[in-house]
């Protein structure tokens, strides 16, 4: 029997990710598990982000031609209240009460130019529609003219609604799209990159060396510290800052067995995960001015890393550093953007981008708090 046991077959990370998800999500998600589920075992789909600093001609009009669409631009263009540049009308089920006032205070605000008002372009095909972008090109200058990313993670980014001479801070930056996204905002007054990965963070500069030149790149600051020290390091300092957090990586987990935190010697790691993501949250909160916003995200569907994430850093933030944080209202993002992503309707904070075989983006969950 030694011998037998010596030999038995390893159960494979990506088969104890399914089978974990498969008893946590279909509780939560309940009759649309099934249809998630297919999702992420399918191939994932992307969108392209333009590059504004690249002189690449014609790109738009290329993919235009191939009967992609930005999706940014092609939100329904409503009227914006509470001037933040995205309109808050049209919330989804079971929000409406909370937003009555705000919904007139919105019908009398006078109408804005569009939905969210972004420098931000990113080309997706449309639903249904499994056409796969062509590999980025070189200008003359050796930048290349779009990024292929998850188009849910521009979201996140779309949330954090950068203002010009905001001074931006990436906690986790690595591998570095988001960062990048930040820039194609052509406003940040000071951006600030992090990931505590060095690996990781080589990949970053690898992005902003293809994608961004060089005047521009020397004003980003990139770091390699502990994202959780943020806060005693240079406490008070942004106006925004983008906390997309270490987490289960749901799809990579379901179908890479290579860098999978399903590994059973990575069981530890795993469960102390919503802890690390706890941390890096407050170190988040502790980095913005009075004022100023954070945007918690994550690649995962789990509410132990998603919501559970924002409740405990609420109360945190309250009683241990009496810091008072309100979590924003973001259910315009499913209105505006109903036609890209699926969303999950049942979300008690925040957003969740849902993977669906028509529109295969996600998961993505992300959620706003403001440090009154």
């Amino acid at each position: 029997p030694k011998k037998k046991a010596a030999t038995a077959p390893r159960i494979p990370p990506t088969r104890l990710a399914l089978h974990h998800f498969d008893v946590t999500y279909s509780l939560q998600l309940r009759d649309r598990w099934p249809s998630v589920r297919a999702g992420l075992l399918c191939e994932q789909k992307y969108g392209a982000l333009l590059n504004n600093f690249s002189a690449v001609p014609h790109v738009a009009q290329e993919l235009e031609l191939l009967n992609a669409t930005d999706f940014i631009s092609q939100a329904p263009r409503e009227e914006a209240g509470r001037g933040d540049g995205v309109s808050q009308e049209g919330s989804g089920e079971g929000r409406t009460a909370v937003r009555a006032e705000t919904m007139t205070r919105a019908e009398t605000s006078p109408p804005l130019r569009a939905s969210i008002r972004s420098n931000i372009r990113c080309y997706t095909f449309p639903r249904g529609d499994i056409t796969r972008f062509r590999p980025a090109r070189p200008d003359t200058l050796g930048l290349l003219d779009y990024y292929l990313m998850d188009a849910a993670s521009l979201l996140p980014v779309l949330a954090l609604n950068v203002q010009p001479d905001d001074f931006v801070l990436d906690l986790c930056a690595a591998p570095g799209g988001k960062t990048l996204a930040l820039l194609q905002t052509g406003v940040c007054g000071h951006l600030a990159a992090n990931d505590v990965s060095i690996s990781r963070t080589k990949r970053l500069y690898q992005i902003l060396h293809s994608y961004v030149p060089r005047e521009i790149r020397e004003t980003v600051r990139v770091t390699s510290y502990d994202g959780r020290d943020w806060g005693q390091l240079e406490g008070g300092t942004f106006h925004k800052v983008l906390v997309d957090v270490p987490c289960t990586t749901d799809r990579h987990s379901v179908m890479e067995q290579d860098n999978n935190i399903f590994h059973r010697r990575r069981t530890k790691e795993r469960q102390m995960l919503p802890m690390l993501q706890l941390q890096l949250l407050m170190a988040g909160i502790l980095a913005t001015k009075p004022g100023g916003e954070v945007v918690y995200s994550t690649c995962s569907l789990s509410p132990l890393q998603n919501e559970h994430v924002i409740e405990r850093a609420v109360e945190v933030a309250e009683t241990q550093y009496n810091i008072s944080v309100q979590v924003e209202d973001l259910s315009h993002f499913r209105t505006l953007f109903q036609d890209t992503f699926s969303f999950f309707s049942d979300c008690r904070l925040g957003e969740l981008v849902l993977p669906h075989l028509t529109a295969n983006f996600g998961p993505m969950y992300f959620c706003k708090l403001r440090r009154m």
